[in-house]
């Protein structure tokens, strides 16, 4: 439980953190603005037309009596959206990331520089083409295992009680998750850890990573949070990444402290 306390408090730190630096926080903003527009658009989209979807996908309920063809076509729409606006939120962070790859970048350089006893930041040496490349393999990786999370809580959605009390809060559990890799991947990323052992590092850690990541995807919820939210989510999450890489912070750079790493955090070697 101490973790889930930890995790939640890094979130806390990159908001601050991001709130000392102003402009960093500005630049920050812009990728996650241009993904909002976007998905603005297929929401909008999926609102307007989503019933038309589905009564062309259940045609079966076509001879139905008054009042059942709506409110089970009505049902389906509704959870249809309801989908939509769940893969919107896991998908936003890897779209936004991706976009944003040379800000998001340069902003989590800036925090490690921030809180290194050296003053200095991990480098991938990869050129940006590749660092690009890589991300974008990664996140349609999380997307798809976030996809088919979706899908099977959708399914779930359907049991009476257990699936609008039970299901929705595990919803926010999983999209924490992989909202917490996609954020961690843009530190991690740069100390050359590949997807499958940054997997690894977080799910020995699972407690720190929901309070991180299940706090934020409730947020994320909310219209526009996301985008405002963004800068602060990369900055804590670049904190949390380098206990779990277990380097030394100076906390004298950075406001408060951070709990130091434990004896089982974790390296890309000892994976």
């Amino acid at each position: 439980m101490r973790d889930l306390g930890t995790g939640f408090r890094y979130l806390l730190k990159g908001q601050r953190w991001v709130a000392r630096h102003g402009k960093q926080y500005g630049v920050g903003l812009i990728p996650g603005l241009l993904t909002l527009v976007l998905y603005a658009a297929a929401l909008v989209g999926l609102a307007l037309w989503g019933e038309d979807f589905v009564s062309w996908s259940t045609p079966f309920a076509d001879d139905w009596s008054s009042p059942w063809q709506g409110l089970f076509r009505g049902f389906l729409t509704a959870v249809l959206f309801a989908l939509g606006l769940l893969l919107s939120v896991v998908t936003f962070t890897a779209v936004t990331l991706l976009i944003g790859q040379p800000f998001y970048e340069n902003l989590s350089e800036k925090v490690d520089r921030d809180v290194s006893p050296d003053g200095t930041a991990p480098e991938s040496g990869l050129p940006l083409w590749r660092e690009l490349w890589i991300s974008g393999r990664d996140s349609l990786r999380i997307v798809l295992r976030a996809a088919v999370w979706g899908v099977l809580l959708f399914a779930l959605g359907f049991i009476p009680v257990v699936g609008q009390t039970v299901v929705p809060v595990i919803g926010v559990v999983v999209t924490g998750f992989f909202l917490t890799e996609e954020l961690t991947a843009v530190a991690l990323q740069r100390r050359r850890v590949e997807l499958r052992d940054r997997l690894t590092l977080l799910r020995a850690r699972k407690t720190l990573v929901w309070g991180f990541g299940a706090p934020l995807a409730a947020a994320f919820l909310v219209p526009f949070v996301a985008v405002f939210l963004m800068p602060g989510a990369v900055a804590g999450a670049t904190l949390m990444a380098r206990e779990l890489m277990g380097e030394e912070t100076e906390e004298g750079r950075d406001e408060g402290s951070l709990p130091s790493a434990g004896p089982d955090a974790f390296s890309p070697s000892g994976v």
